[in-house]
């Protein structure tokens, strides 16, 4: 009931009768661009099916976390086993993700967070440090390389060109140990130079036994404009996490005390007694030179580099790993035409990357390491040359044609218990990935968009090499075809917004996640799997923000995803699991949102997120439950003086009390599925904004 409620809320005001009585104001909203494509371009127009998670939206949230913002996109899911271990899906299961994110690429800037092996820990950036997060959402690998899901795009503090001197200063705590500091800064000590920081902690002390976390990071983006048409930036990230994993519960556990950790079993011990987490210190940073040559063609060059130290006791052993990854990211972006009737860009450019990963599984005594166990070297390399030509014909129609060649190997050598004096090769044939889309203006109101591409995905290097220890040589990438119409509408004030897409992808050889009775994982080619999918996002501002009135803005929200995912083709010995429900993906998700503004600086954002049930193996005979997930959060912002904001928040989640997992372990091996989610919590905290 409440479901429906809520859906029926935001969507009515999308209805033609309603909107047009909201097309008689004056008043015209700010209208979304993206620079998805190297270039700024209005989000109605653009040939993907995207979302943008803005300044707004990050604001809505408590600060800790990106989860509930990232989920406001349709398609989109991000999950937390536990405070500081997330995984992220475009538009696919998350079968690769034990945790992390694979067959998603991610930039921060021009310097793909994505390494050389196709991780990406993306739970080491602190919320307050990201000032916009652009999703692209289906295969798009003619300009980003190998994925299958997607691409985010992620816009650091300190890249906006405003002129003007900022800072802010956030303090928060919250139930469960919860406290979070959060401190950023933007310079302009001289006419060519800006200066960006961000430094945050955070920690918390978890809702379930051995869930503490703590998080350092420190973010600088630095531009130096040497000339008018050019700017050197560098870019730089340190960030010091370490959280416990209590691991999964069986269904029987999860009923009489959700709060535990995984029990020691006869066979297994638990993982208090194992002081199962991990640590992570990562380093990323990078140079990045934007320069303009005369007035059409434009050169983007970045060189770039990581270093990570990993270690993570484990239920069986005691991993730890040393990686390394350099690479650079060129292009040239050249503007044809220029005339009313036709124009158009035309792009060229290549990217390439290395990785040094060294794999280390040692005994686990109760968190102290004991003797070796395995020892392995890996080198990956992977490099891709794209192409890309866009025509806009009459500001109405616009043409997109890309393409990339990808490149992708790595070796490996055994260094204990047995050592290999050569590395041992496994290369991947060359693979083409084009893409074709064009969007039409029907009117400057509505658009319609239509593209196919191609994904394509091979394994990441904590797939071949994952927690059995064993090198598997024959795993292989998934690949398949996106096939998507979409439909965006707006107001002429832009108060109504409307985004719809209809896709369907066919894959093949999908990686999947499975796991041996000593719980160690590996991973497998599914065979093919289809997903078709309607998503649909739309938002109404019922008040216009700046009356004077009571209730001064309200803005009504919602965005929908269904999903009828399956599996093709897919045996395991004796198991047929064909036609069955795609593990870990919910049929129905959606997300419900208001935001109210009010006198005296008061505001008040509530948003409620249904998710279906969720099948967690792939014989679909256990599934999660469907659950209702209630957050809100009420804000004063008292103004000091001509230049200084203060602000008092507070705020709740999970607010009618849902026992649900969050984060699902997919495929578990004694039925040990479920991560409980923190029940009724909350939170709040002060900030000064200069």
């Amino acid at each position: 009931m409440i479901r429906f409620i809520l859906f029926c809320i935001v969507l009515v005001p999308a209805f033609p009768s309603v909107a047009t009585a909201l097309q008689d104001t004056t008043t015209h909203l700010e209208e979304v661009t993206v620079r998805a494509y190297f270039t700024e371009q209005p989000l109605l127009r653009l040939t993907a099916s995207a979302g943008v998670v803005g300044r707004t939206t990050l604001g809505h949230q408590q600060g800790t976390t990106l989860l509930p913002a990232i989920n406001t996109v349709p398609g989109v899911r991000m999950e937390e086993r536990s405070p500081g271990s997330y995984r992220l899906s475009l538009r696919g299961s998350l079968l690769r993700s034990p945790f992390g994110v694979r067959n998603v690429k991610v930039y921060l800037d021009e310097i793909p967070l994505t390494d050389a092996g196709g991780n990406t820990y993306i739970n080491l950036l602190d919320a307050g440090g990201i000032a916009e997060i652009e999703v692209l959402k289906g295969p798009d690998g003619s300009l980003f390389g190998a994925n299958s899901g997607g691409v985010v795009l992620i816009r650091p503090q300190g890249m906006r060109d405003e002129q003007d001197h900022t800072a802010s200063l956030r303090v928060n705590g919250g139930s469960f140990g919860l406290f979070h500091e959060q401190l950023s800064t933007t310079l302009n000590p001289s006419p060519g130079y800006r200066f960006g920081f961000s430094q945050a902690y955070q920690r918390a002390d978890g809702y379930r036994q051995h869930s503490a976390m703590k998080r350092a990071a420190f973010q600088t983006v630095q531009r130096w404009n040497y000339k008018p048409e050019s700017e050197l930036r560098l870019i730089a990230l340190y960030s010091d996490l370490r959280y416990l994993t209590p691991g999964g519960l069986t269904e029987a556990q999860y009923t009489n005390n959700p709060k535990l950790a995984r029990p020691a079993t006869p066979a297994t011990p638990g993982a208090l007694e194992q002081q199962a987490g991990i640590v992570n210190q990562t380093l990323i940073g990078g140079l990045v030179h934007d320069t303009r040559i005369g007035t059409r063609l434009k050169h983007v060059a970045t060189v770039f580099g990581s270093h990570t130290d990993f270690s993570n006791p484990f239920i069986t052993n005691y991993e730890i790993r040393d990686e390394a990854n350099v690479g650079f990211r060129t292009y040239l972006d050249y503007t044809g035409g220029r005339s009313t009737a036709f124009s158009w860009h035309a792009n060229v450019g290549m990217e390439w990357q290395y990785g040094k990963n060294d794999f280390a599984n040692y005994e686990n005594h109760g968190g102290v390491r004991g003797d070796a166990m395995a020892i392995d070297a890996l080198r990956s390399n992977q490099h891709f040359y794209f192409a890309r030509f866009s025509a806009d014909v009459y500001h109405r129609l616009l043409l997109e044609t890309s393409l990339s060649l990808n490149y992708y190997g790595y070796r490996f050598r055994p260094l204990f218990p047995d050592s290999e004096p050569r590395y041992t090769r496994r290369t991947f044939d060359a693979e083409w990935m084009p893409r074709a889309a064009l969007s039409y203006m029907f009117n400057p109101q509505s658009a319609g968009r239509v593209s196919v591409s191609r994904g394509y995905s091979p394994p990441t290097l904590e797939e071949v090499r994952a927690s059995d220890q064993v090198i598997n040589t024959a795993l292989g990438a998934e690949t398949g075809w996106n096939y998507e119409i979409g439909f965006r509408w707006q107001t002429p004030n832009r108060r109504v917004t409307l985004d719809g897409s209809v896709f369907y992808y066919r894959m093949e050889d999908a990686i999947v996640r499975q796991i041996l009775e000593t719980d160690a994982e590996f991973f497998d080619n599914a065979g093919g799997v289809t997903q078709r999918g309607i998503e649909l996002s739309t938002s109404t501002w019922v008040i216009e923000p700046g009356q004077t009135s009571w209730l001064r803005g309200l803005q009504l929200g919602a965005n929908l995803t269904l999903s009828k995912f399956r599996f093709g083709d897919y045996r395991v010995g004796n198991d047929d699991f064909t036609g069955n429900k795609l593990t870990g993906v919910p049929g129905t998700t959606l997300v419900s949102s208001a935001s109210m503004q009010f006198p005296k600086g008061i505001g008040a954002y509530v948003m409620h997120n249904y998710t279906s049930a969720i099948p967690l193996n792939d014989a679909n005979t256990v599934f999660a439950n469907a659950y209702h997930v209630l957050q809100a959060k009420v804000t004063w912002d008292k103004p000091l003086g001509s230049n200084v904001i203060f602000q008092v928040f507070v705020g709740g989640d999970n607010l009618l009390n849902q026992r649900y997992s969050l984060g699902n372990d997919i495929n578990a091996f004694g039925g040990r599925f479920f991560n409980a989610a923190s029940p009724r919590n909350f939170y709040g905290g002060i900030a000064l904004r200069i």
